[in-house]
């Protein structure tokens, strides 16, 4: 009787700790991707341009805790012809939320505009 009122008292405290949807989406990290294609003449000094500019960008955001690029290097050609992509790293999705109106991003999208032909996003919350 004792150990089935030990776990009965376990569960119920594990479920006071339990963390509501709404708290776990703003306690999570966030994902935000992001693929460019950039037009035929870009040179590969503007491709750096916009590549450090990027970059930058964590040292003047505060929300964001990490960012990564590369380039495609797909087997399959299934990249519908971008060719950068950029991994941000947010710590919730409310980082995201105050990056994009930010104007270090304002001005960033100022330097990147003349030289894309495209873009692809996908904003998400990692699950295990």
């Amino acid at each position: 009787m004792k150990t089935a009122h030990l776990l009965a008292l376990f569960a119920a405290s594990l479920f006071s700790f339990a963390l509501t949807p709404m708290q776990a989406q703003e306690s999570s990290l966030f994902r935000h991707v992001v693929c460019f294609e950039f037009k035929k003449n870009t040179t590969e000094d503007q491709y750096m341009e916009v590549i450090g500019s990027f970059m930058e960008l964590k040292n003047k955001i505060d929300t964001i805790v990490d960012i990564e690029w590369g380039t495609s290097e797909n087997v399959e050609p299934l990249n519908d012809g971008f060719t950068h992509i950029f991994f941000v790293t947010f710590k919730n999705k409310a980082g995201l939320e105050a990056y994009l109106p930010h104007p270090a991003h304002e001005e960033f999208k100022t330097i990147l505009k003349p030289h894309l032909k495209k873009v692809f996003v996908f904003d998400y919350t990692p699950q295990d």
